[in-house]
């Protein structure tokens, strides 16, 4: 990923629908290790975007949760 990613907001992802979210957990993963790739091989230049990636991750599987969650309790 070239160029500035802002970080996911809890709200923007909690209009999105669970396969939404899955495909956007796919996504993250697929660019988390390809910044790990990077790192090991010495190309990567944006160090923050990784403890983003890691955090958008997290905020991700936390809506998941929640979706979950209420979908269990109805």
């Amino acid at each position: 990923m070239i160029g500035k990613e802002k970080a996911m907001n809890a709200s923007e992802l909690r209009d999105k629908s669970a396969d939404q979210l899955k495909d956007k957990l796919g996504d993250l993963k697929k660019e988390a290790f390809n910044l790990r790739f990077q790192q090991a091989t010495g190309q990567l230049e944006n160090t923050a975007r990784m403890r983003q990636v890691k955090r958008d991750v997290a905020r991700v599987k936390t809506i998941l949760n929640e979706k979950a969650a209420q979908a269990a309790g109805n």
